[in-house]
């Protein structure tokens, strides 16, 4: 009988032991398979087919995330405002998206976002306001009352045709002077004279110059918004404070690769590859600055300006929304 209770112990522990090692084989939490220790290391993020979020797609190219021990799956949007209801359910970890977008969700609570990267700001003819060659506009302030067509209201864009015309004391009543017309329509609208003048980010700017001998009425890289920040990456409060070494990691990569966007041969060869934009249009197109730090201070331009033209409710100290480089 004692032999027998013996024996039952020795492969009641035996058993207990190799369902441990399977447990631990199979299954454990993120961090203890990364061998950084990270939180989350497949992840999925946000992005637009646009330059500005090249750095990412480099990130990839060139193994950065690799590297921190992370798997990026892309998804494209269409923009930063599809982004925030799915960062909310989790369906993204982490996106692209308008610096204006990310405070305006802020401010009205549908998202507590976090900034954790800056991905654009503001260069010498990026945006910009076009008319046709044989249009009688010749200043800024010449458009009081004029069509103007953009591609959404109340969004970055609005925002910077506000800032940019006020000094010429231009007010724009966005429901009655913004036509709305996605930026791939606005040539014909210009040429057929159904608008006054359009709104446009690149390559539209150079495209839409070349071909149909547009001017460039003013842009955006003077007065109040020179150098101000665009677009960042940013994940919603809950997700920052739950994988902070994965954030920090993901940072690590993009400031790497930010720095490798600054190169435009390197973004001729990334940029065809998840854009409709040849080699040849990215040689010639105005592009912006990537920056390779995040600041709050000068994120928080982004929020003065929306509160001087009536976008905010609230007061917003950036300092809260920003995540420093890890």
């Amino acid at each position: 009988m004692k032999f027998a209770r013996l024996r039952r112990a020795s492969l009641g522990g035996a058993l207990a032991i190799a369902l441990a090692l399977a447990s631990a084989a199979c299954g454990g939490s993120d961090s203890e398979k990364s061998p950084n220790g990270l939180e989350k290391t497949n992840l999925n993020v946000g992005v637009m087919p646009i330059i500005e979020g090249a750095a990412v797609q480099i990130a990839i190219t060139k193994g950065y995330f690799k590297a921190e021990g992370l798997t990026v799956n892309l998804k494209q949007i269409a923009g930063g405002a599809a982004a925030i209801p799915q960062l909310k359910s989790g369906q993204l970890d982490i996106s692209q998206g308008g610096h204006v977008g990310w405070l305006l969700a802020a401010d009205s609570g549908t998202l507590k976002p976090k900034i954790i990267a800056e991905a654009s700001s503001m260069t010498k003819n990026l945006n910009a306001i076009l008319v046709a060659k044989d249009s009688t506009i010749s200043s800024p302030k010449d458009l009081v009352g004029k069509k103007i067509a953009t591609n959404a209201k109340h969004d970055q864009i609005a925002l910077l045709v506000r800032s940019a015309l006020a000094p010429y004391g231009v007010q724009i009543d966005e429901d009655k002077d913004f036509q709305l017309i996605p930026f791939p329509n606005q040539e014909a609208a210009l040429k057929e004279k159904k608008v006054d003048a359009v709104v446009v980010p690149e390559p539209f700017v150079t495209q839409i110059q070349q071909n149909i001998g547009a001017r460039l009425l003013t842009d955006f890289s003077t007065g109040v918004t020179k150098d101000i920040p665009i677009t960042g990456y940013a994940a919603s409060e809950d997700f920052v404070k739950e994988n902070p070494k994965t954030v920090a990691a993901f940072q690590r990569a993009i400031v790497k690769a930010q720095a490798d966007a600054a190169d435009r041969a390197v973004l001729q060869e990334v940029v065809p590859k998840y854009t409709k934009l040849p080699p040849a249009v990215i040689s010639v197109v105005a592009l912006n600055d990537f920056p390779t730090s995040t600041s709050a201070s000068r994120i928080q331009r982004v929020a003065d300006v929306m509160k001087q033209f009536g976008y905010l409710k609230h007061d917003i100290d950036v300092n809260s929304i920003v995540v420093q480089n890890g």
